[in-house]
């Protein structure tokens, strides 16, 4: 497949085209590579291999130059002006992804708790597990089943018909992952698994990747006081090619990231602030709501059904499916029985 990849840009409504990285050889490894050499191809997508990649690509001394950094700078769209560090010490690729920004200032957010927020800058598609509802995606990105852990009875009844969105980094973004909602954390846990790559191509290749990978799963309840009130969340954090760690670093500090606090049951998460780091490389977050909580913005399901937007989602799964680059802590829905939902940027 090697349609080009288009998204539109929410604030402006442009359509844009992406640069996949590595394109080719995900291609390579999602097609020929997987039917031929399935030794190969498992060797790839495990740990060792897709750590050491991940060192190849980010850690050696590329863009410490001027005029290599500014280069480097520019083609990735880093805005040098949202840094807290200084720029001069982003000397590695894997420096400038895993930059801290003033989020605070650079990516506002609605004061409203019950909004829902974006855990990224990313890209997002949204769906539904209800199969009337026309949304409906299932088996597609992910098996809820396999996405949860087999014997999480409780939490696969909740999410059960539920409505779920799905937030692909691409490797120039800001990787920091945020809290979407205010609730208190009543299970977090680990599921072991692959390294598939996030590249759309791949997604399509791979049925239900992000239910293979290793992830860290958060459910968080906001029916609580002071919460969200949108019900039971499950974040699910999925680590990609090339990513060595998620690692836990949540600050309720609202204008920084220290101190750091542990993420353990019962503890309380405040929206908006910063949850985990990937590292490095290109990951995805995957939010599931329970049945009938939520709604999702317009602008974002009206983005989705576009025409003429080249969507190699769309291609692969024969229907529209458009993504909108986000803002980390813009609004993507509110609670169903609130005012229709509105978009996040005022």
């Amino acid at each position: 497949m090697q349609a080009t990849h288009q998204y539109i840009e929410r604030a402006s409504g442009q359509v844009c085209d992406e640069t996949l990285y590595a394109d080719r050889l995900v291609r390579w490894m999602y097609h020929p590579l997987r039917e031929y050499a399935p030794v190969v191809f498992n060797a790839l997508t495990g740990p060792r291999v897709s750590s050491w990649l991940g060192t190849i690509n980010y850690d050696l001394d590329r863009v410490s130059r001027a005029s290599g950094q500014d280069t480097f700078l520019k083609k990735c769209g880093v805005d040098l002006s949202e840094c807290l560090d200084d720029p001069a010490t982003l000397t590695t690729p894997r420096k400038i992804f895993e930059r801290k920004i003033r989020y605070w200032q650079c990516r506002p957010m609605e004061d409203r708790v019950e909004t829902v927020v974006s855990t990224a800058d990313a890209r997002l598609v949204v769906g539904s597990l209800t199969q009337t509802d026309a949304l409906f995606l299932k088996d597609k990105f992910f098996s809820l089943d396999d996405l949860l852990g087999a014997d999480k009875d409780d939490w696969l009844q909740c999410f059960n018909q539920g409505d779920f969105a799905v937030l692909r980094l691409t490797p120039d973004k800001y990787h920091f992952n945020h809290v979407p909602v205010t609730g208190v954390i009543r299970d977090i846990y680990e599921l072991g698994g692959r390294y598939h790559a996030c590249n759309p191509g791949a997604v399509v290749a791979e049925v239900t990747p992000y239910s293979k990978n290793r992830r860290l799963v958060t459910i968080i309840d906001t029916d609580v006081e002071g919460g969200s009130q949108v019900g039971l969340v499950a974040m699910i954090e999925v680590v990609a090619l090339m990513i060595g760690d998620i690692q836990s670093c949540y600050s309720a500090n609202p204008q920084g990231y220290e101190p750091v606090s542990e993420q353990a049951a019962g503890v309380l998460l405040e929206r908006g602030q910063p949850k985990s780091l990937f590292r490095p490389g290109s990951s995805t977050d995957v939010l599931l709501f329970e049945p009938g909580r939520i709604r999702f913005c317009p602008d974002l399901l009206e983005n989705q059904q576009r025409q003429g937007v080249s969507s190699r989602f769309s291609l692969g799964f024969g229907r529209p499916l458009v993504e909108t680059d986000v803002p980390v802590r813009s609004t993507i829905a509110l609670p169903r029985a609130d005012e229709p939902a509105r978009q996040g940027d005022d």
